[in-house]
């Protein structure tokens, strides 16, 4: 099972609950607590299907690329090609994955401003052919290597968002920049066709929004003043999280695009598409682990699970704010009226800053319970590796469908 994803399909007529899910976990859990049972995920193929009907519910004329980087399990990104979505790719090991699931190379845009030489020459072969830059650099490496590459200027924005990881400092050309190269792209014959950027990932103020597509025009109407062909590509990048907030956030976008680009609107003259990678790939994904260890000090309980932060967690060294961890116990499934303790949970390496959670409030324990966390798709089992030899890699995942609730108009 180690590394393979299992599907068990399990469609039934009525709402996603987290009863049914965590049903799921314990019969997982059942089916193979005759031995030692890793740490696991559970995909819901049904909550994917509903977060891309949501999308388009609320963003309609906008196509989504999903960020590969933010989860590549293969079963997800297969469904995510059957639903219709673009893709984002950062590399050519990640175009080759989609490209590998049957998807037109015209639903890849190359979003990596500082791409190597091999990888521009890749693309060029395949037919990769929209690509970001915000550098001199990097318009000579498609000159030689991708000349007929469609590109997009990413931008520097103002950074308003609230984000936790903002890409200023990496990424985007400045202000001050972007003339010069759009006349070097000129010069070098070069089709510049629209722009990019991204306000930072888990955007809290998406009135900031404005601000970006405001700069994305100002970008506009210097490439027509330079007397560059009309450019007709708007790239908003990612930040999107689901829930209440994308209804905010899908507000925010139509508003700045009906007072920035209210023409291109009208004519639909104007390809508007996105990034989003954490919106799409975290509530999907959930994470079983396992008590391996316990200790207790003073009114303190102490447990070790077997995935930390140098796996799967590894999001929890900037991000504590939405974990939604729920105990499973052996002697009592439910864990009601149980009481609970100011709690440490670490991961299994030797590594002293392997802390998962700490002050947080858990029902005693033992070892072989379970502590099962929720949200858990995005930049997870992405970014883990195999320090100490726990291996991230090795984590299996269980595919689970269930049917979502139908929208309700109003």
């Amino acid at each position: 099972m180690v590394g393979e994803a299992k599907l068990i399909e399990n469609r039934v007529e009525k709402p996603v609950s987290t009863d049914g899910l965590f049903r799921f976990i314990k019969s997982v859990i059942s089916d193979e607590q005759q031995e030692e049972t890793g740490p696991f995920y559970v995909l819901d193929l049904g909550a994917t299907r509903s977060l891309v009907e949501t999308w388009f519910h609320n963003l309609p004329m906008v196509q989504p690329f999903y960020a590969v980087k933010s989860n590549p399990n293969p079963a997800f990104l297969k469904e995510m090609a059957a639903l219709g979505t673009g893709f984002d790719c950062a590399s050519l090991p990640e175009i080759e994955t989609i490209l590998s699931l049957g998807v037109s190379p015209d639903r890849i845009v190359f979003a990596n401003t500082c791409k190597p030489e091999s990888h521009i020459k890749y693309a060029a072969k395949v037919g990769v052919n929209l690509a970001t830059f915000d550098s001199n650099c990097e318009l000579e490496k498609i000159k030689k290597w991708h000349p007929k590459c469609e590109l997009l200027i990413r931008i520097k924005v103002p950074e308003a968002s609230g984000s936790a990881f903002m890409f200023g400092s990496k990424f985007g050309a400045l202000p001050e920049e972007i003339v010069p190269l759009l006349k070097a792209a000129q010069e070098a014959k070069l089709q510049v066709v629209g722009v990019s950027f991204h306000i930072g990932t888990g955007a809290i103020n998406f009135h900031s929004i404005q601000g970006a597509i405001e700069a994305a025009k100002t970008t506009f109407d210097f490439a027509a003043q330079l007397g560059l062909p009309k450019m007709h590509i708007l790239d908003i990048g990612g930040g999107f999280t689901s829930g209440p907030k994308f209804t905010d956030a899908a507000s925010a976008v139509k508003v700045a695009l009906q007072k920035y680009f209210p023409g291109e609107l009208a004519d639909s003259s104007l390809k508007i598409i996105a990034e989003p990678g954490y919106f799409f790939a975290n509530s999907p994904f959930t994470l079983a682990t396992s008590i391996i260890g316990k200790r207790e000090r003073g009114d303190v309980k102490e447990y070790w699970i077997n995935d930390g932060v140098w796996g799967s967690m590894n999001i929890l060294k900037d991000d504590h704010d939405e974990v939604i961890c729920t105990p499973l116990t052996i002697k009592n499934p439910t864990c009601e009226g149980l009481k609970t303790w100011n709690s440490t949970v670490f991961g299994p390496t030797c590594d002293p800053n392997d802390i998962v959670l700490k002050g947080f409030k858990l029902p005693e324990l033992d070892v072989n319970d379970w502590l099962v966390f929720q949200n858990m798709g995005a930049y997870t089992s992405s970014r883990g590796n195999d320090f100490n030899g726990f291996k991230t890699s090795a984590i299996p995942t269980y595919i689970l469908v269930l049917m979502p609730p139908l929208r309700q108009e109003k």
